[in-house]
């Protein structure tokens, strides 16, 4: 009875975890997307040159918009850290050494700091606003690759967590490569949509003939004439990715592989419809919070299915708060 007594203990120990760990992933999400609306309403410099005060204080006194929608960003960004640091710490109180619910909230934690040093490094050399230098498309697009690693590493802590199991990998190459191609496509169109989203900020059309104009013309910016590459590159993975989900979902039994495969389906042709709408539109800066939140999305059920496919499910250990180091 005391066996039993533990294992129950442990898994609603471990179900606590996984319902925290799902809340903190939602919490970053909505804090990426305010993130894209600083930069999309040119309030990226609302704090000047300050980090990680704002203008030189803690609390601003008499805030402009800007200030207020950057000082928001900043505030929203302090809680998710602390929100991810008490995950890590969470994690390591729970799980022995070596599982890797443990090992991808440490992953959580390392993209959560990098990330934070990204966000004061885009501030400190002041490339935010109007800027439209080539170390700011740069900047972004790593923050981008930062930020869907630091989503992949949250929504595996929470998704290994909440299985009634422990994983084990299944070594097979072809998959597995398959794969990742998909994902290393997923996280290129992200990183052109970024550098897109910025073009499109710093250099609105008044018409779709206008934009399509200054994407071909030679006398346009770089980050204009780039912003043909997303779509080229969204279009190209979306097609590969569609064969690869449509394959998953006939060919293997599992139903959480199926289900997931189903889910990136669905996103992918929700996505490719809200990007062309988002193109006749000239990006809506509602539009574009929108297209970002669908892309986060399908890239977390995109890692979700790969780890699904690529793992089996075995007896779970029993979680005993004494063998921890």
């Amino acid at each position: 009875m005391e066996n039993v007594s533990s294992v129950e203990r442990g898994r609603s120990a471990a179900n606590r975890f996984a319902a925290f760990a799902w809340a903190v992933l939602v919490v970053n999400i909505a804090v990426i997307l305010w993130g894209a609306y600083v930069r999309a309403t040119g309030s990226g410099a609302g704090c000047g040159s300050h980090w990680p005060l704002c203008n030189g204080e803690v609390i601003p006194r008499s805030p402009r918009a800007e200030t207020l929608i950057e000082f928001t960003h900043r505030a929203t960004s302090g809680l998710a850290l602390l929100l991810v640091v008490a995950l890590f710490f969470w994690a390591r109180r729970i799980y022995p050494r070596g599982r890797i619910v443990r090992r991808a909230a440490t992953a959580s934690l390392i993209f959560m700091l990098a990330e934070a040093l990204i966000g004061a490094g885009l501030v400190l050399f002041e490339l935010v606003a109007h800027d439209r230098s080539l170390a700011r498309a740069l900047s972004l697009a790593a923050h981008l690759v930062n930020t869907f690693l630091l989503l992949a590493a949250m929504a595996l802590t929470a998704w290994w967590a909440q299985v009634d199991g422990e994983f084990r990998w299944l070594y097979n190459r072809i998959v597995a490569a398959i794969l990742a191609v998909g994902l290393v496509g997923m996280i290129l169109v992200g990183m052109s949509g970024a550098v897109a989203a910025l073009g499109d900020t710093l250099f609105p059309a008044d018409s779709l003939r206008e934009g399509l104009l200054q994407d071909v013309s030679p006398a346009a910016h770089f980050l204009v004439r780039l912003r043909v590459l997303h779509p080229l590159l969204a279009v190209s993975i979306g097609v590969y990715l569609l064969f690869v989900a449509g394959a998953l979902a006939f060919w293997r039994k599992e139903r959480s592989v199926r289900r997931l495969a189903r889910a990136v389906l669905s996103l992918l042709a929700i996505q490719i419809g809200a990007g062309v709408i988002n193109l006749i539109l000239l990006a809506p800066v509602w539009l574009q919070l929108v297209h970002l939140l669908l892309a986060d999305l399908l890239w977390v059920t995109l890692v979700l299915l790969s780890a699904s496919a690529l793992t089996r499910v075995g007896d779970r250990p029993q979680l005993d708060a004494r063998s921890r180091p």
